[in-house]
C-alpha cells in the first residue's frame, strides 16, 4: 500500500530503522518494536518489511506494542506461514491498577514464549505519588488522565495499599509497584529523568515481595474500560480483511 506521498509501509519501516541507527550511533538494534496495530497497511507488507530489516542485520528481533492478543496471534500465524520473523515481545500497558492484559494477552504470551515488556509501569506517576501529591506529568498526560479519571476511587484503594507496603518495607512507592510488576513480566519500561529514578529501578529488582504482599495488592482489583490508544485499536472501515492481502 502506498501513502499519499507515495511512500510504502516497507519504505517507512526502513527509513525509521535507518534514522534510529543513526541517532543511536549503532550498527544494529536488538529489539525493534512496531508501535501499534496498523489497519491502513496490509499485514503481509508490514511483516515482509520487518523481516527484511532483520535479514539485513539492522535488527535482531521484532516486537509489537498496543495490540490485542488475537492480533498478535494473527500476525505470528501469518509470519510462520510465510517464513517471516515473528514478534518475540509485546509492549502493553500493565500496572497494579490496570491489569487488563491478564485477560488474554499474558496467558497467550506465556503459552507461546513471547516476552512481556509493559510501558507506563507507574501509571504515569500515580503509583509513585502519595494521594495528596501531584506533578506536571499527572496533569498533562492526556491518555493517562483519560484512562484513569473515571476510576480514581477504585484505584485509590490499591494505591493506599502500595503506600502501606512502602512504609512497612521503608522503601518508595515506586519500588513496591515495580517489584510487584516484576513478578508478572519479563522486563519493565520506566521513564528515568533523574539519577534517583535509575536507583529506584535497581532497588526494585532486589526487593522481594511475599505472596501475602502480592495478594494484598491484587485483592481490590476491578476491571477498567479500555480507553486511549487501545480504545482506538479498531478498523475505521468495514474492509479490515485487507490486512491479509498480499501485494
Amino acid at each position: 500500500m502506498k501513502s499519499k506521498n507515495n511512500v510504502s509501509g516497507q519504505d517507512h519501516i526502513k527509513k525509521m530503522v535507518n534514522t534510529s541507527l543513526e541517532n543511536l550511533g549503532l550498527t544494529y538494534i536488538d529489539l525493534y518494536i512496531y508501535h501499534m496495530w496498523d489497519y491502513n497497511t496490509p499485514l503481509y507488507d508490514i511483516l515482509d518489511g520487518l523481516n527484511s530489516i532483520v535479514k539485513e542485520g539492522k535488527v535482531r528481533y521484532i516486537g509489537i506494542s498496543n495490540c490485542f492478543a488475537w492480533q498478535l496471534a494473527k500476525a505470528n500465524a501469518l509470519a510462520e506461514k510465510e517464513g517471516f520473523e515473528k514478534f518475540v515481545s509485546v509492549q502493553g500497558h500493565y500496572t497494579p491498577i490496570f491489569r487488563e492484559e491478564e485477560r488474554e494477552m499474558i496467558p497467550y504470551c506465556r503459552s507461546e514464549n513471547i516476552g512481556l515488556t509493559p510501558y507506563s509501569s507507574l501509571a504515569s506517576g500515580r503509583l509513585s505519588k502519595m494521594t495528596d501529591e501531584s506533578s506536571k506529568r499527572l496533569k498533562e498526560d492526556f491518555y493517562a488522565t483519560k484512562k484513569y479519571e473515571s476510576t480514581e476511587e477504585q484505584d485509590s484503594v490499591i494505591i493506599n495499599r502500595v503506600i502501606n507496603l512502602a512504609r512497612e518495607y521503608d522503601v518508595s512507592m515506586s519500588e513496591i509497584s515495580l517489584a510487584w510488576l516484576q513478578t508478572k513480566v519479563d522486563s519493565t519500561i520506566m521513564g528515568a529523568t533523574k539519577l534517583k529514578h535509575i536507583e529506584t529501578g535497581v532497588n526494585s529488582v532486589e526487593l522481594k515481595l511475599s505472596e501475602d504482599d502480592i495478594k494484598y495488592l491484587e485483592e481490590p482489583n476491578k476491571a477498567h474500560d479500555l480507553v486511549g490508544v487501545m480504545a482506538d485499536n479498531k478498523a475505521k472501515t468495514n474492509d479490515s480483511e485487507k490486512v491479509w492481502v498480499r501485494k
